[in-house]
């Protein structure tokens, strides 16, 4: 009975998982895209600033609960071996252990973020300031996660749609805080153009080797156990078209 459930298809966690997980990166993408920009230089007479600080922290907010349960419901779908402890502990997994990993990271970077929010009347402006700056790192590597995990972004497209709509909107956003007040500070402009052009150039490189590439499933780490349900899986849905 249980071989003949598993080569049925996806569960409904299954369904849940890529679902929040993309709606937390679009979520977060949003977040990071009205950080970048800078909250009171987006600030007008009829959206004052403390409008779009609030759009701003209210969306995080949103996006880190679409990612826990996005956690959740990866936990509780029991066709591949993921644990809570995968969530916080990087690279400790047995699926997609590296890939995997980066979603640990980022989540970690993400929950700092948010701690050290709630904490900031009791924190000096500096030093929450630093750990703040944790959202933008945590945001290429939580796509990066996605690529690397998300078996929709071959087979289905809209993920791979998703992510490269998410990459251009903070790429925008980036361009548009550069290019506002230049050239003051031109150095750090320059090496924000220049780092998200070295990331949208390594993921048009990548991809097509990666993820859009042969046999990723293989390659990413994913169990042979797992690469027979999934071909079981795959076999049952064509033989019911």
């Amino acid at each position: 009975m249980s071989s003949t459930l598993a080569a049925a298809g996806p569960s409904l966690y299954w369904y849940l998982t890529r679902s929040t997980g993309a709606v937390a990166l679009l979520l977060l993408t949003f977040a990071v895209a009205l950080g970048v920009a800078d909250v009171q230089r987006l600030s007008t007479p009829r959206w004052p600033r403390f409008v779009v600080d609030s759009l701003h922290r209210n969306v995080s907010l949103l996006a880190m609960v679409f990612l826990v349960l996005h956690i959740v419901t990866s936990v509780l779908d029991t066709f591949a071996p993921i644990s809570l402890l995968d969530a916080f502990v990087p690279f400790a997994g047995t699926y997609r252990p590296f890939w995997l990993g980066l979603g640990a990271i980022a989540f970690d970077l993400l929950i700092a973020v948010t701690v050290t929010s709630l904490l900031r009347q009791r924190m000096g402006f500096a030093t929450w300031r630093a750990i703040h700056w944790l959202t933008y790192a945590s945001w290429p590597i939580a796509l990066l996660h996605g690529f690397g995990t998300g078996s929709d972004v071959k087979s289905g497209g809209w993920l791979l749609v998703l992510s490269v709509a998410c990459l251009a909107i903070v790429v925008a956003a980036v361009l548009a805080r550069v290019i506002s007040g230049w050239p003051e500070h031109a150095a750090r402009r320059g090496a924000a153009i220049g780092g998200a052009g070295i990331f949208s150039l390594f993921l048009l490189l990548w991809l097509p080797n990666g993820p859009l590439g042969s046999e990723w499933a293989r390659r990413s780490g994913t169990p042979s156990s797992l690469l027979g349900k999934s071909h079981a899986a795959a076999s049952s849905k064509e033989s019911r078209r």
